[in-house]
């Protein structure tokens, strides 16, 4: 999910373009209206993936992204270039860094992603057209019901050298920091019952929102249209640091309720993370001026989502009654992952060290 050009001023506007975006996520099985969905599986541990060593197989790749001494690069040369990585594992609860460099370009959308399988979704979203600027936002259950989620926050340089950019999500609050700094914080009693609370995979990529085949309310949002002559356009991810709060092989929805209390940890327990590091959300320094500026939430006159993204068909597909989904991210039963992110078999899989008592009441600064 994703935010809007300051420019879009009216509610008409907003109407206009938030009508064909009813059908922008999808589940390969949704757990809220399939009670035979499989289980999820678990990190359960804390992992360093570094990509300047090369691709890592804790990752279903698509759209051909490439790998050199600067780590992953994700770029978009022509009309319908999306490479991405989704991860094999989920977690639930925790801590996840990211190293990385925005793409440049008018219309191109750099993204990281945690979603669920019920589509609770937490996100940093970058447009090219704008190098001073990331977007955060969240979901629940993929409900698209009000355009108030979205945040903008100065962040100069994206595009320019590596940031680390950080969601620390607990039971309790969702965390979102720049380098260490935290730019926004949500708590549940502030998310209009959509609080994400359920297993996650990582997915991040870079596609051209900008295209001239999209729908204009996307075009518009992602401050294009793209011009591919003066691409290709580049985003990068040295690495990616993720620590799962919970523990076992598996997570699985107990029921279709889709809070947390009712995930089962096959082999380990449910951790809801400990408490909120922050109680409201700093001031971010801007980068004009130098001088603190408040924390804005857009108003639903100013934020849309596009029609599209990198992971999910095409709308012109989503439409045929003959969808299929390949690479479903998981892993094999009894499979688990190192820390460095190799997956490894059952017969030589190491005994994870994690306990609850790492995880409650982190100082994560």
């Amino acid at each position: 999910m994703w935010t809007t050009t300051r420019a879009l001023a009216t509610l008409a506007t907003a109407a206009f373009f938030i009508a064909p975006s009813s059908g922008q996520t999808y589940s390969n099985c949704n757990p809220l209206t399939n009670t035979a969905c499989p289980a999820d599986s678990a990190l359960g541990r804390s992992v360093s993936i570094d990509f300047t060593q090369g691709a890592s197989d804790s990752f279903t790749s698509q759209g051909n992204p490439t790998y050199d001494s600067s780590g992953a690069s994700f770029t978009v040369a022509k009309s319908g270039d999306s490479p991405q990585l989704t991860s094999k594992w989920y977690i639930m609860f925790g801590r996840v860094d990211v190293v990385l460099k925005a793409a440049p370009g008018a219309g191109i959308v750099s993204s990281f992603v945690m979603q669920s399988d019920d589509l609770d979704e937490i996100d940093w979203e970058w447009l090219g057209a704008d190098s001073e600027e990331v977007q955060s936002n969240y979901f629940g259950k993929g409900q698209t019901t009000t355009y108030n989620r979205g945040a903008f926050h100065a962040d100069p340089g994206s595009q320019a050298g590596f940031k680390t950019y950080t969601v620390e999500w607990t039971a309790s609050q969702i965390v979102w920091q720049i380098d260490g700094v935290t730019v926004r914080t949500l708590e549940p009693a502030n998310a209009d019952n959509q609080y994400p609370q359920t297993p996650m995979q990582i997915k991040v990529g870079a596609w051209s929102g900008g295209d001239p085949a999209n729908a204009p309310g996307t075009i518009q949002w992602a401050r294009g249209p793209t011009d591919y002559s003066k691409g290709p356009f580049t985003m990068q991810v040295k690495s990616i640091s993720a620590q799962d709060y919970s523990t076992g092989s598996q997570y699985k929805y107990g029921d279709t309720s889709g809070t947390w209390q009712s995930i089962q940890a096959i082999g380990g327990e449910v951790n809801s993370g400990g408490t909120p590091i922050e109680t409201a959300a700093p001031a971010v320094t801007s980068s004009s001026s130098g001088q603190p500026i408040p924390f804005v939430v857009k108003s639903s006159s100013t934020y849309v989502t596009p029609t599209v993204y990198p992971w999910v068909p095409l709308a012109t597909t989503m439409s045929t009654a003959t969808v299929t989904y390949s690479n479903y991210p998981g892993l094999p039963s009894g499979w688990t992952v190192s820390s460095s992110g190799k997956v490894v078999p059952p017969s030589s899989a190491p005994v994870s060290k994690n306990s609850p008592s790492l995880f409650f009441f982190l100082n994560l600064s």
